[in-house]
């Protein structure tokens, strides 16, 4: 299995950051408390505090896919609080995790170049 590592970036709503903030607060309680495959779960804001970035690793694609389940009530109140400017996986994800990905816009996939 191979370690993941998701990164997204948004840009705020028109007052939607505080919004967003609270809810990220509840989703890093649910990965510290549900989450021991979530290897790093870190957020990261610009100066004006107009975008942000989450970076996540996750041990494996089970960890991965756990991840979206324990925090996947939160997905839809977060999605209306921001843009997405663009996500991206990467790695090499199971074959469930792909088919799960499969038609989705975030995440973009790549995976580890492997020289000849």
């Amino acid at each position: 299995m191979s370690e993941l590592i998701g990164i997204a970036r948004f840009r705020f709503l028109e007052g939607r950051r505080d919004e967003y903030l609270r809810l990220t607060e509840q989703a890093d309680a649910l990965v510290a408390a549900n989450e021991p495959g979530t290897l790093q779960y870190d957020l990261f804001l610009n100066d004006d505090q107009s975008e942000c970035v989450i970076v996540e690793r996750y041990r494996d694609s089970d960890a991965a896919m756990a991840h979206a389940e324990n925090v996947g009530p939160l997905f839809g109140d977060v999605l209306a609080t921001v843009e997405i400017v663009h996500g991206e996986l990467l790695g090499e994800p199971s074959p469930e995790l792909r088919a799960r990905l499969a038609g989705s816009d975030v995440p973009v996939l790549f995976t580890p170049y492997r020289p000849r």
